[in-house]
């Protein structure tokens, strides 16, 4: 029997990952994740309280576990935090165990979408939008190193992105079409 996929979503914070992650899975029958929440069940706090409590190495250490781990999952669509991909390995595990889709926004676009989001540590910044340039600068080719696909997310709905996303899936073969459900009978 095949193995079931492994989907792995990476991407810069507010890029769509845990949405369409969720639509992906409801529309292929795939397990979700989501690394952050799963951070946030076992610690018990929310990943701010973490980085005020802990500092983000404290984080960065514990994301790098429970990514090892959920990567390991079959039949799972996992949406990663927007800095699971800074360590080496993590990137590693998510390129070599199954196949990592780039939700590609732009900072400017990131930056509207989350204009009102007060709850995101890396965006307490004077500027937020400075922020995000700063952050896809840097994180921009490790993303791209890790992924085997690059969905520009633009602006289309959630919908129409997991829509994208799982027939760029589809017609790589890692998803069968068979297995995919129509949105429209969902």
């Amino acid at each position: 029997m095949p193995l079931k996929p492994r989907i792995f979503l990476v991407g810069l914070m507010g890029a769509g990952k845990t949405t369409v992650g969720r639509t992906l899975a409801q529309r292929t029958g795939l397990r979700f994740a989501d690394s952050d929440h799963e951070i946030e069940r076992r610690r018990g706090q929310t990943v701010s309280e973490i980085f005020a409590q802990d500092g983000e190495a404290a984080f960065r250490e514990l994301e790098q576990q429970v990514i090892d781990e959920l990567t390991r999952l079959e039949g799972v669509v996992l949406a990663t935090g927007g800095g699971a991909v800074l360590r080496e390995p993590n990137r590693r595990a998510l390129h070599e165990r199954g196949t990592v889709v780039y939700l590609r926004a732009g900072p400017d676009e990131l930056a509207h979408r989350m204009r009102n989001d007060r709850t995101r540590p890396l965006l307490r910044a004077a500027d937020p939008r400075a922020r995000l340039r700063e952050l896809f600068r840097q994180r921009d080719p490790l993303y791209r190193e890790c992924a085997h696909f690059v969905i520009e997310t633009g602006r289309p709905s959630p919908s129409m992105l997991s829509q994208l996303v799982l027939a760029q899936l589809e017609l790589a073969g890692v998803v069968p079409a068979e297995h995919a459900k129509d949105p429209e009978r969902s």
